[in-house]
Parts: C-alpha cells; structure tokens; sequence
C-alpha cells in the first residue's frame, strides 16, 4: 500500500467521502472535527485535502458556489484495502 494514509486525518477524510459522497471542504472539515471533538487548524486540513488532490485519491469539483471534493475510483479502492487490512487483523483474535 502507498503512503497516501501517512496521516490519520488523510485517512478519516477518505473514510468520510466515501460513506458521504461528496462534500464542500467547511462541510468536511465540520464532520472532522464533531469526530476528533475538536477544532482543526484550517492551513492544516485544506493541507491534507491538497496532497489528496495531487495524489489522485481525491478530486475537486466545481459545484454551485463552493467546491466540492469526492473520492476517486483510487481513493475508493484504497479505503477499500485499508478496511480489508484492519478486518484481516481484526479476525486473528
């Protein structure tokens, strides 16, 4: 698996796209942070959907006033094997 989950946060925006569909990043970053109970520095997240983008797990599209961002077919199979992964630990117990 390539690095693009080198961050937690990467990782849980993905898993948000992915059960939400797309979303507008002040949307994304709300349901990130009611998740983490906390307030999340916006040059940080808006740093983390960036290498999203330009890894190609994510896109962003032109929608209405803002934009949105959706998980790609890469992004999707990389949420995919990251739970295949957590499953196939989870089941050795």
């Amino acid at each position: 698996m390539t690095k693009w989950l080198g961050s937690g946060r990467r990782r849980d925006i993905c898993v948000i796209l992915a059960g939400e569909g797309p979303l507008n990043g002040q949307a994304l970053k709300s349901r990130l942070e009611s998740h983490y109970d906390e307030r999340i520095d916006p040059k940080s997240f808006y740093g983390a959907l960036d290498t999203l983008v330009d890894n190609g797990h994510l896109e962003l599209r032109e929608s209405g006033i803002h934009d949105e961002y959706a998980l790609t077919d890469a992004g999707r199979r990389m949420v995919d094997e990251q739970f295949a992964w957590m499953a196939d630990h989870l089941d050795d117990e």
